[in-house]
């Protein structure tokens, strides 16, 4: 079984992995982790240095090598399944769930989060509620393709965990 987490950046998919992971036993993979890990280079670093279009080719990869998981929860990037491509293959090779926030709280979590997202980089403090709701606009068209739609916000991860420890039963 394999359960891919998807959503925003800043959801909470990697904090609630974790917890799923603990409560039920299953290994957890996060694709951010994975990358920066195998290339020995941050996310920002490589998108300054090689662009978008090449970090999305190597996360597609990264993707495709999940296939050959067992048990695992699966964090994604939040880009990952935004393409007709990637949103197919997690749906036929897992479950997906995604963790839906509201604006106003993707905007407080991405004002205060310590990693650093490189599509931010550039966005002014007073122009990141605009750029979110712009890019959930046109990502919303895969994340709602999901097997799961569950509302976050996931501070307290415990009772999230627990729904979705229900859900794979």
């Amino acid at each position: 079984m394999k359960i891919y987490l998807i959503g925003y950046m800043a959801s909470g998919k990697s904090k609630l992995g974790k917890e799923i992971s603990g409560m039920t036993g299953l290994s957890f993979v996060d694709l951010d982790d994975v990358f920066e890990e195998r290339y020995r280079i941050g996310i920002v670093d490589f998108f300054e240095k090689y662009g978008d279009p090449v970090f999305r080719k190597i996360e597609h990869q990264l993707l495709l090598e999940t296939e050959s998981l067992n048990d695992t929860i699966i964090a994604t990037g939040g880009g990952t399944p935004c393409s007709d491509e990637n949103i197919q293959f997690i749906k036929a090779h897992g479950i997906s769930i995604y963790i839906r926030m509201e604006i106003a709280d993707l905007v407080t979590r991405l004002k205060s989060v310590k990693r650093k997202r490189p599509l931010l980089k550039n966005v002014p403090a007073e122009e990141l509620e605009q750029f979110i709701r712009n890019q959930l606009a046109e990502r919303d068209v895969y994340y709602l393709q999901a097997d799961h739609i569950i509302d976050g916000p996931v501070d307290d991860t415990k009772p999230l965990a627990e729904l979705i420890k229900g859900i794979l039963k």
